[in-house]
């Protein structure tokens, strides 16, 4: 068997911008880490994180070793100290299975699992909660590996959010809203979600400005940890994705709730304003999403979350159901 590094032409990684000059899993580059403290692990995170490559060989080994690993409270191991393996083509391809720690004290492990042997793509989702060191992919001697097939839509869409964005709480990489619709369109995207540490800071702005992207979602009002903060955050961080972006659509969310207390209450309506206010100005490229429309006609909305605040991954699937139509169509403009 020959092993490959992630860092290894020509295999691809997708979701980690600039990944082929930085050599890093980490999400946010050093310099942006050290402005926003707030980041300095979260930053360092690689939800998002795909590797993809092609390979004819009929076995494959996938080792990662993790520089941090910790117990999170409301998801398993299973669901963020995890890779998951996928085989075929993007829309419909094989779950192959994960690869997992057998215990919180082991940062070192792999798996090998069976191929058929046929010349195919192979997508491995990162783990979403720990600093990953390295990934190594083991192949067959004198087995094929070849560049991954392209996105059908190769400019990530860039989503900027929560603990919810980030992947909370579902129980695989594969299953947050952004990546199932990634998979169902074959589109390209950058997770720039943030558990607790989303707050609108004008130098995320500044760093998502220098990055290329089709599509902008903007959805943080969980963390902003006021009304007051959102109102003066939300529209200003807003104005500087349009500055620099004149023409690119951007996504408005709010929180996915089947209902609002008064603060919720308070929280859309600033986002709304935003949209509103946008719309005023002249501005054809925004759209709004309230997050109470992704249970609409579902009368078992509790079966949606793992608590009062993070969906599962059904609550996960229903906001790809709603999400998912206004980007098909957004990038079908586009083309």
């Amino acid at each position: 068997m020959k092993f490959y590094s992630a860092f290894d032409k020509p295999i691809k990684v997708f979701g980690i911008a600039d990944f082929d000059n930085r050599k890093s899993f980490a999400r946010l580059p050093s310099e942006v880490i050290s402005r926003v403290s707030s980041l300095e692990f979260l930053g360092k995170r690689p939800p998002g994180g795909r590797i993809g490559f092609r390979t004819d060989s009929k076995t494959l080994t996938v080792r990662l070793a993790f520089e941090t690993l910790g117990v999170d409270i409301g998801m398993s191991i299973y669901a963020c100290q995890s890779a998951f393996v996928f085989a075929g083509e993007r829309k419909s391809s094989t779950f192959l299975g994960l690869v997992n720690p057998k215990n919180y004290e082991t940062k070192e492990f792999e798996r090998t699992f069976s191929l058929s042997g046929e010349l195919q793509d192979i997508l491995i989702y990162l783990p979403r909660n720990e600093i990953l060191k390295s990934v190594d992919i083991g192949i067959d001697d004198g087995a094929v590996i070849e560049a991954p097939t392209p996105y059908k839509h190769s400019k990530p869409i860039l989503y900027y959010g929560s603990s919810i964005t980030e992947g909370g709480c579902c129980c695989n990489p594969s299953s947050a809203y952004n990546a199932i619709i990634s998979r169902h369109l074959d589109v390209d995207y950058y997770n720039f979600g943030f558990s607790g540490s989303c707050k609108g800071e004008p130098e995320m702005a500044e760093y998502f400005n220098t990055l290329d992207f089709s599509i902008f979602v903007l959805d943080y009002d969980h963390n902003a940890p006021t009304v007051e903060h959102l109102r003066a955050t939300h529209e200003p961080f807003y104005r500087a994705i349009r500055e620099k972006n004149p023409t690119t659509p951007i996504i408005m969310l709010t929180r996915p709730r089947p209902w609002l207390n008064e603060d919720e209450v308070q929280r859309r309506d600033v986002v709304k304003q935003t949209y509103e206010n946008a719309l005023e100005s002249g501005d054809k490229n925004v759209y709004f999403i309230e997050g109470t429309e992704f249970f609409d006609g579902f009368d078992d909305s509790e079966l949606c979350f793992i608590d009062t605040c993070h969906p599962n991954d059904l609550g996960f699937y229903k906001m790809a159901q709603k999400i998912e139509p206004l980007i098909c169509s957004l990038l079908e403009e586009k083309n």
